[in-house]
């Protein structure tokens, strides 16, 4: 009756089940997986973005592939003003959202049973977006040493003759990992050897921990081969719900020239976008302004609690991160004072939740190498986050 595409497990694990039992009996839960901010205590400017939606412009229905050249010039003036990138309003397609570009990009580049590579770990919602499009992923591994790097061995043994683009994701979620200009030049002469292309999401590039810092160099600066850039108002502007991102092509111009008329055609298919989100993006995209330093604070002070409390803390190990909304937690084998029989991260995730009502991700979720890591929101109110990270330390 149905696709093999959508023979997916649907039987619910363990986790699940317990955090639907708790949800059900109406216990409150110290959430730290949060990742929606438009429920996580900001304060939004609700009169001037509700406004956004009072142009007339949105009455007029004139379909463009690529979204109203006004929409793409507020997205080029993004890059312009936030990461000095000359970004051409031509090489940009606008999406309502990143999984969009994405399938945009893998009907694009791939055939049925073609190959793309993926970082482990990463966020598990790859696995969807390619299986929907017939196409397999194959891993290649991010190591850690006081911070990760992608491991070029790993990567490059992946290669075959159906891998037709390398999957990064710049910063990595949830390692909070950028790709280093060595690691770009070292990706850029891989594609160039395999003939390769590279697919990138950048949804958190803005979010960078060393909070002083020069803005971190962005892909759709790339013309050594093709580049699709991937990012959008879901993290920018913290607006998940409107529904905006954008796909940017950059590379030989040969190369890009033929990726866009042919994207030009795939996406005039769908026309998905509507007038009135493109027709509020200028004032939607300015919310960046006030809402990207609330996201920091609020990330900063998180963190830095996260920090001193593990200080003394031997058996759990904040990992080393650049950026993100996300960190990820170590610890050693046996280390639980309470629970001695936690044998992995999703044992000890449901023992949290049954009997400390603390809700995080165990690190399997994303595929970390080994079974001993969690993963924390660090834009959770922070009188939540320290509650919670309480409750959590007091097992070691």
């Amino acid at each position: 009756m149905f696709s093999d595409r959508t023979n997916w497990p649907l039987t619910r694990n363990r986790f699940t089940l317990a955090l639907d039992e708790l949800r059900a009996s109406g216990v409150p839960l110290l959430d730290l997986t949060a990742s929606n901010p438009t429920q996580c205590g900001f304060h939004y400017d609700s009169h001037v973005i509700l406004s956004a939606f009072q142009n007339p412009s949105a009455l007029n229905y004139d379909p463009q592939p690529k979204g109203t050249l006004a929409a793409r010039r507020e997205v080029a003036r993004y890059y312009l003003d936030d990461h000095q990138t000359t970004v051409d309003p031509e090489s940009l397609f606008l999406t309502t959202s990143t999984s969009e570009a994405y399938s945009y990009a893998f009907r694009l580049l791939c055939n049925p049973g073609d190959e793309l590579l993926l970082p482990k770990p990463s966020y598990p919602l790859f696995e969807f977006l390619a299986g929907l499009q017939d196409i397999r992923l194959v891993p290649y591994s991010l190591a850690y040493a006081h911070g990760w790097f992608i491991d070029f061995q790993s990567l490059e043994s992946a290669i075959t003759p159906r891998t037709r683009a390398i999957l990064v994701v710049h910063p990595n979620n949830p390692t909070g990992s950028y790709v280093q200009p060595e690691e770009l030049t070292r990706l850029n002469a891989l594609c160039k050897k395999h003939n390769l292309d590279l697919i990138v999401d950048e949804v958190f590039l803005d979010f960078a921990f060393d909070f002083h810092s020069a803005p971190r160099k962005t892909f759709a600066a790339n013309s050594e081969v093709l580049t699709f850039t991937l990012s959008g108002l879901s993290k920018i502007s913290a607006l998940p719900q409107m529904k905006i991102a954008w796909l940017a092509v950059t590379g030989p111009a040969a190369q890009a020239r033929l990726a866009l008329d042919r994207l030009d055609i795939i996406v005039d298919t769908y026309l998905s976008l509507s007038a009135p989100a493109q027709a509020a993006l200028p004032i939607l995209l300015a919310q960046r302004h006030s809402l990207r330093p609330q996201l920091l604070a609020r990330i900063k002070e998180n963190l830095a609690h996260l920090q001193s409390q593990l200080r003394f803390r031997p058996a759990i190990e904040l990992l080393d991160a650049e950026a993100g909304w996300y960190a990820t937690l170590r610890y050693s084998a046996n280390a639980s004072a309470h629970a001695s029989d936690l044998s992995s991260d999703e044992a000890l995730a449901i023992h949290l939740l049954r009997n400390h009502h603390v809700l995080l991700h165990p690190g399997h979720f994303y595929d970390f190498p080994s079974n001993n890591h969690l993963v924390l929101s660090l834009i959770t109110p922070t009188e939540i986050f320290r509650e919670a990270v309480h409750r959590l330390l007091s097992l070691f």
